[in-house]
């Protein structure tokens, strides 16, 4: 039987031209380069790599990561090789998958975001993803990401840097992710990823102690999906920049409720941890959705969401 014609999966993010809508969630994937065959990394519209921060990060100490009934909890720290290393070590068995480049980035200070995408620019990367919204760190990240003003400053200063496309990382442990979202488009983001982990806390009652040396750490995973979703429901109504939606997806079919809401890609994170090839097998799932749904093009479904229906006549 003749299955119709291939659906168009090309998207576009502001500037940014994707494939695919679908890549990896940072700091779920490594640098992106590690066994690509094993994880049909030429598949993904995009690899974002782990963080980087200009100068090598030891990270957290252990425990650094504990499953929970629907998802898990890390507090990695963002450990990194920083930036110098993964430009000499990294960068060119990138370049060479195939898929669009996206650099995460991550400092305590706003210079040092600066610095880091200043350094970066000489390697190429095709777009930026800027983390303002790291639970797991003293200082910086989730700072910014808590503050209007704070991430606003962050993003001009990052935007005098560069002229590459450029997206926030949001957290959703804020009152008004909106108001936080607005002001990074204001200060010259081209778009948003909503949005990073929750903050959840394990205990061992054995100790009476929290489990993470943080305290806090950040939830992922399935068990964040539907917050996650009202998050990038939530910007898509009120702003006009380009969201990438992130947040325990682990199938198609929770990738296009995601775009329904509004996100023009999508992420897939924790869902690596136990198959390497999930991220792959959402892509070829969308198209295969497409195709069962008589849709031409993935951009159609963007933001397609219809109103609620109402109870009663």
């Amino acid at each position: 039987m003749d299955p119709g014609p291939t659906p168009d999966l090309r998207v576009r993010l502001g500037p940014l031209e994707l494939s695919n809508p679908v890549m990896n969630a940072s700091g779920t994937f490594g640098y992106g380069d590690e066994w690509p065959d094993l994880t049909g990394t030429a598949q993904l519209g995009a690899i974002v790599t782990k963080t980087l921060t200009l100068e090598p990060r030891p990270g957290n100490p252990p425990p650094r990561l504990h499953e929970t009934p629907a998802g898990m909890l890390n507090s990695i720290g963002l450990q990194n090789i920083g930036v110098a290393r993964f430009l000499s070590e990294r960068m060119p068995a990138l370049r060479a998958l195939g898929p669009r480049i996206i650099a995460s980035v991550g400092g305590n200070r706003t210079h040092e975001y600066a610095a880091a995408v200043r350094a970066l620019e000489a390697g190429g990367c095709d777009a930026y993803e800027i983390n303002i919204s790291c639970p797991n760190i003293a200082r910086g990240g989730l700072a910014f990401g808590r503050c209007p003003l704070g991430a606003g400053e962050v993003v001009r200063a990052v935007r005098g840097e560069t002229r590459r496309p450029l997206f926030v990382k949001l957290s959703p442990n804020v009152t008004d992710i909106v108001e936080i979202g607005r002001a990074c488009l204001e200060a010259g983001a081209d778009g948003l990823t909503a949005v990073n982990t929750f903050l959840g806390l394990a205990i061992d009652i054995d100790a009476e102690r929290p489990l993470f040396h943080r305290g806090g750490a950040g939830l992922s995973g399935p068990a964040i999906r539907p917050l996650a979703l009202h998050k990038v429901w939530e910007l898509a109504r009120a702003l006009p920049g380009p969201l990438i939606g992130a947040g325990g997806i682990l199938t198609a079919r929770d990738a296009w409720e995601f775009m329904l809401a509004g996100a023009g890609a999508i992420q897939v994170g924790t869902g690596q941890m136990r198959d390497p090839r999930r991220a792959a097998a959402v892509a070829r799932g969308l198209g295969e959705l497409c195709r069962a749904r008589g849709v031409g093009s993935i951009g159609e479904i963007v933001g397609r969401l219809r109103p609620a229906a109402c109870a009663g006549g």
